[in-house]
């Protein structure tokens, strides 16, 4: 049994290595909507639920 938390936000670095893209791949998916964002200060990250979402094939 593992206590490990699973992250609810990516970088753009971690989403492109979990999806296997290219960082213009990964941003043209943010401006089509098919990833979902937050913005924290002048970070933008990705939720994983989109990640995964579009891993599965399923619409943001």
């Amino acid at each position: 049994m593992s206590n490990a938390i699973e992250p609810m936000l990516y970088s753009i670095p971690q989403t492109c290595t979990a999806l296997g893209l290219s960082r213009s791949k990964t941003y043209e998916l943010i401006s089509e909507g098919r990833l979902l964002t937050v913005n924290i200060g002048r970070r933008r990250l990705v939720r994983v639920d989109s990640v995964k979402a579009l891993a599965q094939g399923e619409a943001a």
